[in-house]
């Protein structure tokens, strides 16, 4: 019965009750009948309203495990875990998500032997000591489901001239089946070396030649907008890039662009064969090599006033690199400066082809790169440069094949480092020969001037080889040991000393990394 019946009830009850009130006097029999009804009437409603508690009470015990049940069905969410042991949190749907990334390395470096061609001319030493060769945290994780983002700062380089600063902070979109499109800043994948992640080289530091080409307009922090197609076999990518992370923008900047095809032409389990070619266009030079313009100051004689003024600016770049260990920062293959404000730069353009593939627990890698820089009224400058490196992985592991990068990861261990179960990690051996020539349109002997061979450019060649043993105690962690011994020769071509005379030096160098990441 609703409440509605009972309260008409009850009023048809109290009615009753009035209209026997005055009769009730009449007789005792007729008063004992009226309570009699009333009585009845009250039990009556007392049924009803246990009745109506009864329901209200099972409603409740419904209600509760109606909500339990919806409860449980809700997702929540949840802590995954990547391919590559990166965990995250990630919403409920699985189109949201956000994780820490980030990484250490630490290197050691020690300098035992350094020979001076010349001991007036040209550095003579070479200091030992630590770098914290990267010191990176950061956020990276989806979006809407379709976008990805990234966003690392880089503390480190403590005793690097590499500038500490934001090292990525970049959004991709994902919502095409095998095309990635990026925006921001980032690593751009130029050139074989590059697109295998820094925690993934066999060796501390990249060669020589690969730098060299990075140098121009690709490499880390780079800004850049393009995207990429890969299939487990195929990669085709082109960018268009601009200034790189600290790079002055109060003045013209550089733009640059790079197309890059890389082709699985073997696929097996126990062996591959990869082949890529790249091209990248140095479009717009950046005013004075992308560094803030020098200014002077003259003050008036008369007022005492100081004028400050703006040295003009040529458009200008310059490659160089450092012999292959981050620890002192003497560089010595440079080409210097490259355009003036009678000749500047105008274009550059770097070829580069890739040729990489492994036989089980053998790996093998090299690159060969052509270098082109355009001089306004002068003869364009030419140079080239490549490495060739193997490994053998003595525990048995492989290099596996990321299609994403179109490269080659690091070696995971097949049982992490246990000495009680009488596991050891990973072990692995490696060896890398290397070239570079920077000298160009050059004659020995000769000045370099505007009037004596001024196309000339006299950076030098270097040949390096390095010898590294890599320890993998488990997936997060690594451990190299580098022996690099660097051959450096160059002609004097200077105003001071002999023309022609040899200013190079024979070095030889120890580095012990200590790598961490996730």
């Amino acid at each position: 019965m609703s409440v509605r019946s009972l309260l008409a009830a009850g009023t048809i009850a109290g009615t009753a009750l009035g209209v026997i009130h005055p009769a009730m006097a009449a007789t005792p029999q007729a008063r004992e009948d009226a309570i009699k009804a009333q009585q009845a009437q009250i039990d009556y409603l007392k049924q009803q309203l246990e009745a109506m508690s009864e329901t209200l009470q099972q409603m409740r015990v419904k209600q509760a495990a109606e909500t339990k049940v919806a409860e449980a069905k809700t997702p929540a969410p949840k802590v995954t875990q990547s391919a590559t042991s990166k965990f995250a949190i990630e919403s409920a749907d699985g189109q949201y998500s956000v994780g820490l990334t980030g990484g250490l390395q630490g290197d050691l470096g020690y300098y035992p032997g350094f020979d001076a061609k010349n001991r007036s001319i040209g550095p003579q030493n070479l200091n030992s000591g630590f770098n914290a060769r990267r010191a990176r945290i950061g956020v990276t994780g989806k979006a809407a489901g379709d976008f990805a983002y990234t966003f690392i700062y880089d503390a480190g380089n403590s005793s690097d001239a590499t500038a500490k600063g934001i090292e990525a902070a970049q959004v991709a979109y994902l919502g095409l089946k095998n095309f990635q499109f990026d925006i921001g800043y980032g690593s751009q994948p130029f050139t074989m070396d590059q697109s295998t992640s820094s925690y993934d080289t066999l060796f501390m530091e990249r060669s020589t030649p690969t730098n060299i080409a990075l140098n121009l307009n690709t490499g880390d922090n780079r800004s850049a907008v393009g995207g990429r197609y890969f299939t487990d076999r195929l990669w085709v990518g082109a960018y268009v890039t601009g200034p790189a992370v600290g790079d002055v923008h109060g003045q013209a900047e550089r733009i640059g662009a790079f197309q890059r095809v890389a082709y699985q032409v073997l696929s097996d389990p126990d062996y591959t064969l990869h082949v890529g070619f790249g091209v990248d266009e140095l479009i717009k030079a950046p005013l004075n090599n992308g560094a803030a313009a020098a200014t002077t100051s003259a003050a008036d004689p008369l007022t005492g006033k100081i004028t400050t003024s703006t040295v003009p600016s040529p458009y200008s770049i310059s490659l160089s690199d450092q012999p292959e260990l981050r620890v002192d920062t003497t560089t010595f293959a440079s080409t210097g400066t490259l355009g003036s404000l009678a000749n500047p730069v105008t274009g550059a353009q770097i070829y580069d082809v890739e040729l990489a593939g492994n036989w089980r627990n053998f790996y093998a890698q090299g690159e060969y790169f052509h270098y082109q820089i355009n001089r306004q009224g002068l003869d364009t400058a030419t140079f080239d440069g490549g490495y060739a490196q193997v490994a053998y992985t003595l525990t048995g592991e492989s290099h596996k094949y990321n299609p994403a990068n179109a490269a080659y990861s690091r070696i995971v261990p097949a049982h992490a480092f246990d000495p009680s179960q009488g596991y050891w990690g990973a072990w692995e051996v490696a060896a890398r020969v290397s070239y570079i020539d920077l000298t160009s349109n050059f004659t020995p002997g000769q000045a370099i001037s505007s009037t004596s061979q001024p196309s000339a450019v006299n950076g030098g060649k270097q040949t390096s080889f390095t010898a590294g043993l890599n320890w993998y105690p488990n997936t997060y962690m690594r451990f190299e040991l580098n022996y690099i011994h660097t051959d450096f020769d160059k002609a004097n071509s200077g105003s001071s000393g002999i023309l022609g005379a040899p200013i190079g030096a024979s070095i030889d160098a120890l580095g012990l990394r200590t790598q961490v990441n996730w």
